[in-house]
């Protein structure tokens, strides 16, 4: 009797890939190409971190999500390589607004439904469409990392694309880390 495998080689496979989260079966949807990554991940007090020293992928290409509050605006969405930081001025003039600061950690899930390490500018504009700026460096890149939804998960995915799917802007927003 021929095993499963033998008999239709791609169970083999399916089962091997990782399951979709909703960021990528909105992408799926959109018809926007994307590569699936998942990345180990530790806990740093009541917050989990990604842990990308051993994957081979350069900490610039890798982008986070932050949800910042602007005094005119309201939530501001910035995304920027986890190898920098958000600079808050530049931010505030990019989006039209006097100040801005970040959403309390006690407010995050209900400000874009997403807990600290999984916000998404896919998933956030999904639900909510707030002004998303991306680190202007990004606009040079082939291929960024953005968390698909889910602490761990991300998607590689045209920086273009993104910025036009969340109908975003690329922007000087950017501080490097000290």
């Amino acid at each position: 009797m021929q095993s499963e495998s033998e008999v239709n080689p791609m169970s083999k496979k399916k089962k091997a890939q990782m399951s979709k989260t909703l960021v990528e079966k909105i992408l799926d949807k959109a018809k926007i190409p994307y590569q699936q990554y998942e990345f180990p991940t530790h806990a740093e007090g009541d917050v989990a971190q990604l842990t990308v020293d051993h994957l081979n992928v350069p900490e610039h290409d890798i982008y986070k999500t932050l949800a910042l509050t602007g005094n005119k605006t309201g939530p501001v969405i910035a995304v920027v390589p986890i190898d920098e930081h958000v600079d808050y001025k530049k931010l505030s003039k990019a989006s039209g607004n006097k100040k801005v600061g970040m959403v309390p950690l006690k407010d995050l899930i209900a400000t874009t439904g997403y807990e600290h390490g999984a916000n998404t500018p896919i998933g956030i504009y999904e639900t909510h469409h707030y002004p998303t700026y991306f680190a202007k460096e990004a606009e040079a890149e082939d291929t960024i990392l953005v968390s698909s939804g889910k602490i761990g998960r991300s998607v590689g995915i045209n920086p273009k694309q993104i910025v036009q799917f969340v109908h975003g802007e690329f922007a000087d927003i950017t501080a490097p880390e000290n």
